[in-house]
């Protein structure tokens, strides 16, 4: 089925309406879609790599929006939604961890799962479930950061290297999500030392 639905998404690519797609695409994963945007956002690009910056923007845009949907979920419809959510999203267990990792540091396991493959819409429900640690405006912010860091870094890579990046990208986004994260945390712990 997921083999289907990334074929589905890669057919937008050449579609009048690929932007709309792009930004539907970022909405929906960010709350409750399995497949992320930037299959799409990698197809476009260097179908258009000229309009990187712009693909990237409007995956950004619709992704913080969906994350502020995904935030409602969790807030105002949980004990509705949840059993659909739990098991055909993610797992009991998954959320009971990212409540954890609220528990410990809510903005930066934010920032993190908005720019690392970790699926983003676990954190942006279960902010809304855990509203009492995780306001909104945290959510929003660590999302306006760590989204268009991921997006623009995807769009700038493949713009500037082209096809090879793709692959490249492909085969080891999950290292270079978590290496850039874990420069960024580091620069962070040595700010707050000095």
């Amino acid at each position: 089925m997921l083999r289907r639905l990334y074929a589905w998404i890669l057919h937008w690519a050449d579609h009048r309406l690929a932007v709309p797609a792009l930004f539907g695409l970022a909405f929906a994963e960010s709350s409750f879609f399995p497949i992320p945007p930037d299959v799409l956002l990698i197809a476009l690009t260097l179908g258009r790599p000229a309009r990187a910056w712009w693909y990237a923007a409007v995956c950004s845009v619709g992704s913080i929006l969906g994350g502020i949907a995904g935030y409602a979920i969790g807030a105002l419809l949980w004990e509705v939604l949840h059993d659909w959510f739990i098991p055909l999203v993610f797992s009991q267990q998954v959320f009971d961890h990212v409540g954890e990792l609220y528990r410990q540091n809510a903005f930066l396991a934010i920032f993190t799962a908005a720019f690392t493959p970790i699926p983003y819409k676990v954190f942006t429900i279960a902010a809304g479930v855990f509203h009492d640690q995780v306001s909104l405006g945290m959510l929003v912010l660590a999302s306006a950061i760590g989204r268009p860091l991921r997006f623009f870094l995807v769009a700038g890579l493949l713009r500037w290297f082209g096809e090879p990046m793709k692959g490249f990208i492909d085969k080891h986004f999950d290292w270079l999500a978590l290496l850039f994260t874990a420069l960024l945390v580091g620069s962070f712990l040595l700010i707050k030392l000095l």
